[in-house]
């Protein structure tokens, strides 16, 4: 019972449960937003539901992936993840990846073929990232953003298809401009991540920018990219005509990402980046929760009432 116990619990901690209320509240906010911005209300439960755990799905999939890739770095940097422990085998782990990404294909196949498209491209890019690309280049962090941002993408399609195969309205202007905040965020986001990681990057002669370029470059780096996600953010207010609610969080919530941006470059070690990673994550947690309720209010109200 308790080796059993002990392997569930390892599949769970390579889904990253920190991250969780971000990777759920971002694929939701995308699902609600592409509904209320063609004037249609809530999507069908279902279809909303659907798109979620699918998007969910093929997010933690990368997670499991990328974990597969990195074990010997983590040996050095993460000891006491569930790879490099020996708490689950990589084989097992790959297994787990695939599951997750076939609950995910299954999920875009059964909403549309928009949707199944656009995860096979984030798929083929965030594996060539972790196979390949992080390994070879201090830029492949740039694949990372490509992919993440695919994922409201693929979302947003599932609930409001664009006629990309087909005539069709085409792709709103929200969808685009909150594809480009995840992209350019994640760029910040993963730059985060490898200063953490940077001790166990120089050791393997892996070249990520903190290994190479060092800390305190790296940190101005994803202080720009926040401050563009930041602007991003109001402008996804205007395009998607969303509310008091969502802006204000938008604007508390930005500025504090920004201050703790100023201190990773006052501080620019890899216990701050790590630290960094998480604030991130709870900031973009608050701003799609923002956005969600911002959406549930304006479509629950009277338009006159609306917040």
């Amino acid at each position: 019972m308790e080796t059993a116990f002990s392997r569930l619990k390892a599949h769970i901690e390579l889904l990253r449960p920190p991250l969780a209320a971000m990777d759920l509240a971002m694929p939701a906010a995308a699902a609600l937003l592409a509904s209320y911005t063609a004037g249609h209300g809530l999507p069908p439960l279902i279809l909303f539901l659907v798109a979620t755990i699918g998007a969910y799905c093929a997010i933690t999939s990368s997670y499991v992936l990328n974990d597969c890739c990195d074990i010997e770095v983590d040996r050095v940097a993460m000891p006491n993840r569930p790879l490099p422990a020996a708490q689950i085998s990589r084989r097992d782990a790959l297994i787990w990846a695939l599951f997750l990404f076939a609950a995910a294909a299954s999920a875009a196949l059964y909403l549309n073929v928009e949707s199944l498209v656009a995860l096979l491209a984030a798929t083929i890019i965030i594996t060539v990232y972790s196979a390949w690309a992080k390994r070879s280049t201090p830029f492949s962090w740039a694949l990372v953003g490509l992919a993440f941002g695919l994922v409201p993408m693929g979302v947003w399609l599932a609930l409001e298809p664009a006629g990309i195969l087909k005539a069709g309205p085409g792709i709103h202007s929200a969808a685009v401009i909150l594809s480009l905040m995840i992209c350019i965020t994640d760029w910040g986001f993963t730059n985060c991540d490898a200063s953490r990681d940077v001790a166990g990057d120089r050791e393997k002669g892996i070249p990520t920018t903190p290994a190479l370029y060092g800390i305190s470059a790296t940190a101005k780096m994803v202080a720009f990219f926040w401050l563009v996600g930041v602007l991003l953010s109001i402008a996804l207010w205007l395009s998607a005509d969303l509310g008091a609610l969502y802006l204000g969080v938008a604007l508390l919530a930005g500025g504090w990402i920004l201050l703790q941006n100023l201190d990773f470059m006052r501080h620019p070690t890899a216990e701050r980046g790590g630290r960094l990673f998480y604030q991130a994550a709870n900031y973009r947690a608050a701003l799609f929760a923002a956005l969600i309720a911002d959406v549930l209010l304006r479509t629950a109200l009277p338009l006159g009432c609306a917040i």
